[in-house]
């Protein structure tokens, strides 16, 4: 059984997934995971089934529009950490499902990480980060992705002159 279970809304999120890397960052840290596609709307049964017989310690739920998905694995698995991940849609470019993701009603913890690719790409290292406390293998393969993925150093850059 995975560690990390990641829920796309649809089928069709799947590329904004794929082209963010996150599964990457999995990989390269060393964590099991598994991902499916259930809509919270569609298929709430299948939702349920499936979270409930993942076996896992944290899930990821990412979608767009209403985004219902994050806050409805929430209410499955209560005591587990799930994090939720905004996806870009038409008309209000990701801000109605970041806001349908932050305003979950006291009870119902999701995190969010954020709107589109970096988004995703933080949920799978906050992923990370959560195994990793129990895990040390994947906390030392989280030390070196992390290392290995420094931004570049910080310079002053006050300008020269008076005064």
């Amino acid at each position: 059984m995975a560690d990390i279970i990641v829920i796309l809304g649809s089928t069709s999120d799947e590329e904004a997934v794929r082209s963010s890397k996150m599964f990457e960052v999995l990989d390269e840290v060393g964590v099991s995971w598994t991902a499916a596609a259930i809509s919270a709307h569609r298929n709430p049964e299948e939702l349920r089934d499936y979270c409930l017989s993942s076996g896992g310690k944290v899930f990821i739920g990412v979608a767009g529009m209403s985004a219902a998905l994050p806050g409805a694995i929430a209410a499955i698995v209560k005591e587990r950490p799930v994090i939720g991940v905004a996806l870009a849609s038409d008309v209000l470019d990701g801000m109605d499902a970041l806001l349908s993701i932050v305003r979950m009603p006291p009870g119902v913890s999701v995190s969010c990480t954020g709107i589109g690719s970096a988004g995703l790409r933080n949920a799978a290292i906050q992923a990370c980060q959560i195994i990793a406390l129990g895990d040390k293998g994947v906390k030392s393969g989280l030390t070196v992705y992390l290392e290995s993925n420094k931004r570049e150093p910080v310079y002053n850059l006050e300008g020269k002159g008076g005064s």
